[in-house]
């Protein structure tokens, strides 16, 4: 059965453009459902039946996950079952008339530019090469809205500063380019030409951003880096990541129109 998910995983991986996160949280879903099958006695795919799938679902439901995380999981099965149906590892998908928990989309919160305006002030209370990077990516996840996994997947050769724009080829799960104005991300150049060559251990590294080992940073390591300022700034509890990224258009002039 895991090998039927890492050729499914590879897919996601080479073909679709899945970032690594992404392909990460498929891979522990997947697995976590493997290993219920397993358990129950079925080690084939094509032993998998309606009531088996019924059987884990209320099981994730049993054990106290939210439905969000539910329905996620319910959404990766589904996906890897319509992956066996065609390469015919299975003949049907016994996932197909499964439905997934109804889970109510809530409105992201939208931050006031002068919250945000003290949470960036932060990174300037020090001089090293990490609080460059970390206003750097602040700024940048504000300005442009994009997906915090997808940001965390961007590779130098991602970033191009031409004139007075920054072009952005982003490579996740839908592959796209984004342009943010220079001055919506003034500390982005500086960390590029004087920080993160502080930062990096090996030349061969290519990630955007980079932790103190000179590796790519997690989303969880941006997370922590965002609670500890937002804690300096006496934010703490106001801001999270997903309402940074989905603050900016609410603080434009065109927004407020």
């Amino acid at each position: 059965m895991r090998q039927q998910i890492e050729s499914f995983l590879r897919q996601l991986s080479t073909e679709k453009k899945f970032s690594a996160n992404t392909v990460a949280a498929y891979r522990n879903d997947l697995l976590q459902m493997a290993d219920f099958f397993q358990e129950k006695g079925t080690h084939k795919w094509s032993e998998v039946n309606q009531d088996l799938l019924l059987g884990y679902i209320t099981d994730l439901k049993s054990r106290g996950y939210a439905l969000t995380t539910v329905a996620r999981k319910t959404a990766s099965a589904k996906t890897l079952f319509k992956f066996l149906e065609k390469s015919g590892a299975i003949r049907t998908a016994p996932i197909e008339n499964v439905g997934s928990p109804r889970v109510a989309k809530n409105a992201p919160q939208r931050l006031p530019e002068g919250l945000i305006r003290e949470l960036l002030r932060q990174p300037d209370r020090y001089s090293t090469p990490e609080a460059r990077r970390d206003k750097a990516m602040l700024e940048l996840l504000y300005a442009s809205s994009m997906r915090i996994s997808d940001m965390m997947s961007l590779n130098v050769d991602d970033v191009n500063l031409d004139g007075d724009s920054v072009s952005l080829a982003i490579r996740g799960s839908k592959a796209r380019n984004s342009t943010v104005s220079l001055r919506h991300v003034p500390t982005l150049k500086k960390y590029l030409d004087e920080s993160r060559p502080q930062l990096v251990h090996h030349k061969a590294e290519k990630a955007l951003f980079l932790n103190r080992l000179g590796q790519r940073l997690t989303r969880q390591g941006l997370w922590q880096i965002m609670k500890t300022y937002a804690k300096q700034a006496k934010l703490d509890g106001e801001v999270t990541l997903r309402a940074l990224r989905h603050s900016y258009e609410a603080n434009t002039p065109k927004a407020k129109a």
